[in-house]
């Protein structure tokens, strides 16, 4: 997941397009609203949103001031709370705020303050 940069725009998708990858799907409205409806979608994000989950609870490398992963985690948190509601989008915040926090790890105030607003 480290060495692939495109596929948190698939997984996660957004209702805006992604200035990393343009090519990238982007949601309408009804889209969305019909991913909040399907069962299988809602299964397929709540296996996604776990592993992605997993993969930040097992690495450490992107624990520091400035790291492209803090931009992948702010449209998680978007995505699952306009796909998901905002309890999901809630926990997998906390999951993560609480990884930077045991660890001490320096993640820049600029980057928690993106996940606070997402």
């Amino acid at each position: 997941m480290e060495n692939t940069h495109d596929f948190i725009q698939w997984l996660f998708p957004l209702t805006e397009p992604s200035s990393a990858v343009p090519e990238s799907p982007v949601l309408t409205e009804d889209e969305a609203t019909a991913i909040c409806d399907s069962v299988m979608a809602q299964c397929t994000l709540a296996a996604a949103t776990d592993r992605i989950a997993a993969f930040y609870r097992n690495n450490d490398h992107w624990l520091k001031a400035a790291d492209h992963n803090h931009l992948r985690i702010t449209r998680i948190i978007r995505a699952l709370r306009r796909l998901r509601g905002d309890e999901e989008a809630e926990a997998f915040r906390a999951a993560i705020l609480a990884k930077v926090t045991t660890t001490g790890a320096p993640v820049g105030l600029r980057s928690r303050g993106y996940w606070m607003t997402a």
